[in-house]
Formats: structure tokens, sequence, C-alpha cells
């Protein structure tokens, strides 16, 4: 099932269709709601949503119908007792290894999305019937069943075990989407694109207005699915093949065609939460060590660079660049693993899925934008990390991108050196900031000693001091610490790189310290 709503899904969810325009605008069988759809069964191919995109980018945006209000102020606990009836789930006992079930509205979800099913190259459109859901208190009227559309899906599989299906994939909310691998619990998510993040003007929230999902073939292994992506700025054709398993792949493809210049887009975009941890606790009176759903930000540049950026909850927002051309993967990570990181028993921040994005063909000069935004609860999603290319994509031409998702525990392909598996900080008698850092397998595992590995440590401003290594317990890696004399400083920029001879032996270690 899906977690708690977050601020920051309840903000997309309500910016997405802040544009208002009237429903009678839109043009027939492009994107009707399900319950006034009039679209017969038609051909269907992966050409069908790309033409679609391109006709519906030539004229302006027009928001979707509204909800009935009764169901847009649902409570929480309102909707969450509408349930999918199971046993009318779509493809159940068909056997083809996967099952769809469907998302009524209601609360923060009250854009409708029209859903096609395709079978044999033939799309067939799905009514909405209230009949599909147990509504518990929010049972609607006829004629408000007749304004009701889908909000999105979720897809079941094989996954912990071979006789049950399990929910592994959900779509629902502006472009929004989520998944987990094998033994995992939701956590942080993925959205089709970013537009003007973190940017006063506000930011734009693109949406999926339908979707084809494509009948499996029996032991295929895999799911496909085709969305039509809309907003003021852009209009857009994606598909996603999924693949269930021990890592949990999304092939994601799509072409874009943008109304207007994209200027800060944000590519592949993620979006997860960080309260707490090792590194800043202040103001924090609470009785777990950690709290996140991702921990750090890891990159693979285009130059084989590992890179790893331990994320924060700042006092105020912040906004950071990594340049780089043709990146290999990036990605939020969630490194710690055991319980006694966390100490919940409810939760499972160990069980949240990492997330990495590997880009497809060349990508281009720009850089992973990370945006960090303070929150002073666990139930906000707070960070926020996309590839930003350099150069705005233009309107009037379409614009097309490939990109892997990797939902998994560790990022897949990660070069063979030590990964930092721990980051603290706390306050020296003499006012420096000592950090901590653990770098633990890849060439710093099993040393006899510390002969030939060196620290290359640097800030950007202030003045580090008191660089020491250490051999960690059972021949695990070594630990580096040092300290951090701030001064005057409001903001330190701080890099520290193991070396072993001339070769790099660890992750590049980066971190952004505010007074």
């Amino acid at each position: 099932m899906l977690g708690p709503l977050t601020r920051r899904a309840a903000l997309a969810l309500g910016a997405s269709f802040a544009v208002a325009g009237p429903a009678e605008a839109l043009a027939p069988g492009l994107f009707a709601v399900p319950a006034l759809s009039s679209q017969a069964r038609r051909r269907f191919s992966g050409k069908t949503v790309v033409d679609i995109a391109r006709q519906l980018s030539e004229r302006p945006f027009v928001a979707p119908p509204a909800t009935p209000e009764r169901f847009r102020t649902l409570s929480y606990s309102q909707y969450r007792a509408i349930r999918y009836r199971k046993d009318r789930a779509i493809w159940r006992g068909e056997g083809v290894g996967f099952e769809l079930e469907l998302f009524a509205p209601g609360s923060v979800f009250n854009t409708p999305v029209a859903i096609d099913l395709v079978q044999r190259g033939i799309s067939r459109p799905l009514a909405f019937d209230p009949e599909l859901f147990d509504w518990g208190e929010a049972a609607p009227t006829r004629e408000e069943a007749a304004r009701l559309g889908f909000t999105g899906f979720r897809v079941h599989s094989p996954l912990n075990r071979a006789d049950y299906l399990d929910e592994f994939a959900v779509f629902q909310g502006a472009s929004y989407f989520r998944g987990v691998a094998k033994g995992q619990a939701y956590g942080l998510s993925a959205r089709g694109l970013a537009i003007n993040t973190a940017q006063a003007a506000g930011e734009e929230f693109p949406i999926f207005r339908k979707f084809w999902v494509e009948r499996p073939t029996a032991g295929a292994g895999a799911l496909v699915a085709h969305a039509l992506l809309d907003s003021p700025s852009v209009a857009g054709a994606y598909r996603f093949g999924l693949y269930p398993g021990e890592v949990t792949a999304m092939e994601v493809s799509a072409t874009l065609f943008p109304r207007r210049a994209l200027t800060h887009v944000g590519l592949g975009p993620l979006t997860s939460m960080y309260f707490f941890g090792w590194l800043g606790r202040q103001g924090v009176d609470d009785f777990r060590p950690e709290v996140h759903d991702s921990d750090g930000l890891a990159i693979l540049t285009g130059r084989g660079e590992s890179i790893w950026r331990p994320l924060a909850n700042p006092r105020t927002l912040q906004a950071s660049a990594f340049v780089d051309e043709n990146p290999k993967g990036f990605g939020l990570l969630q490194r710690a693993r055991t319980l006694d990181r966390y100490q919940d028993l409810e939760a499972n921040y160990e069980r949240r899925p990492s997330l990495w994005v590997e880009p497809q063909g060349a990508w281009g000069r720009g850089w992973v934008e990370l945006i960090e935004i303070p929150t002073d609860s666990e139930v906000n999603d707070n960070i926020v990390a996309y590839w930003r290319p350099e150069a705005p994509i233009r309107a009037g031409r379409p614009f097309e991108l490939a990109y892997k998702l990797s939902w998994c525990a560790e990022a897949p392909g990660a070069a063979p050196l030590a990964r930092v598996t721990q980051s603290r900080s706390g306050k020296r008698e003499s006012g420096a900031r000592l950090f901590v850092i653990d770098y633990e397998g890849g060439p710093l595992a099993g040393l006899q000693g510390l002969d030939g590995v060196t620290v290359e440590a640097s800030a950007s401003a202030g003045r580090i001091d008191n660089i020491v290594r250490q051999p960690l317990p059972g021949g695990r890696g070594v630990r580096v610490s040092f300290d951090l004399d701030v001064g005057d400083a409001p903001l330190i920029e701080l890099r520290v790189v193991p070396w072993q001879g001339r070769a790099a032996a660890g992750e590049t270690w980066l971190y952004r310290w505010t007074a």
C-alpha cells in the first residue's frame, strides 16, 4: 500500500491542475475522462502516443475537469478506506504474471486519468465503474459517479515468492511513480519531468493525462505502459518497460514537444525525504538515530569519477550543481541497511529502495542538480535530484531522451572503490567541527596497514587540520577524520578523496557545511 501523503506530493498534486480552462475545450478522443469517454476501440502502436503528444503541443494547455468537491475534501483516512476490489483486478487468473488495480479519486488525488488497455495492437478504454471499489463512507451518488475518473493504477507481480502477486509499482499523482525490488518497502519517488524546481516564480508539475497499458505475454516477465504527459510548457509521450525482480528495472523513453523553451528543466527527476542523521541533528528531539528515505546522492560522472554527497536538512533552501558531460549515472541511495541505524520498528527505513538513473545515449553537457528543502517532519519530501541540461530545450522541436531506472539496494555498475558507509560531524571543545567518514570495501578492505593510503582533503573556505586515518575493525576499511575551523564563513564546500598510491581508493566525498 502507499505510505502517508507528503507535503511535497500534496503541493504537486494541487499545482498539477491549477491552470484553469473549460473541459469542453479538450479535443475529443485525446484524453477524455474515462466516465465521459466515447472513444471506440482503435489501433495502437508506440507511435500513437507520440502523434497525440505532438498534436496536443500545438494547442494551449487545458486543465482536466474538476473532481466533485466532496471527493476533493475527503480526509486522508477517508480516502485510504476506499479499496479496489481485488477480485476485479485486471488480468486476474489469466496467467500473464501481472495484475492491475485502479485508484479512485479523492483527497489530493483528484486529477482524472484516462486508462486504455492494449491487446494485439488494439486499445480499449476503461470506463470508470464505482462497483470496482469498496467506498467506505465515501460512496458516490449516480450523478457524482458520472463525473469521476480513475487517478492512477498499481501493478502486481510475483516478486517475493512465486505463489503471490506483490505490488511493485504505482503510477498516481501528477507525473509521479514509485517502485520496489524484492524485499523492499516504498520510499522515494520518480517523476516524468521537473520544471522550474525551487524557482521563485513557482514550480510547474506536469501531469500524466492518459495511460495505455499493454497486456503482457505470458512468461515475458515485463509490463509495458505508455503515458501522455502534459503541462502549460510541454506535452510528451512516454514509454515504460517494467521488470520486477531482485532489482526492479524500468526502461523509460520519452519524446517531448515543448510549447515554449524549457530553460529550467529536470530530466530523470527523483524526490525523497531526509529528516536527520549523524551529520545534523540540530533541534531534533527523537529516540531514533536517523530518519530518512535516502541518505546520499551518488554520481558516476562521464569521466568515471564516483561521487558521494551525503544529504542534509538545511535551515534554508539549498541548491547544488555537479557539472558534468554525458553522465554515466546518478541516484538517491539508501545505504544504511540495518534496523540498528534507525531503531524504528514501524517505518522500515532500512528497507527503502535506492533509485539509480542510467542515461541511455549521450546527454551532453549539464549538471546533476540537488535541491535540499528545510523540513521539520519526516512526512515531508524535501529532497529533489535531476539532470539539468546546459542548453535550454527549444520550443517547437521534438526532444528525445531515454534512461533506465533501477529500484535497488545499491547502485548497479558502481566502480570497484571503497564506499562511504557513514558520515558524522560534531563540535570540538576548540569550536572546530570534527568530521568522521567511514570507507568500506574495495581496495581499502582487508589492509594489513595503512602504508600507501593517503587522504586528499580540501575546503572552499576555513581551514582543515588534523587529518587522521584509522583502520576499521575486522578489516572492513578505513576511517578518515579531520577538523574544520570554519572561521566566519557562512558556507563551506568540503571534498575528501582517499588514495592508494596514485589511484583513487574510494569515492569522492563532497559536503556543504552551512552555518
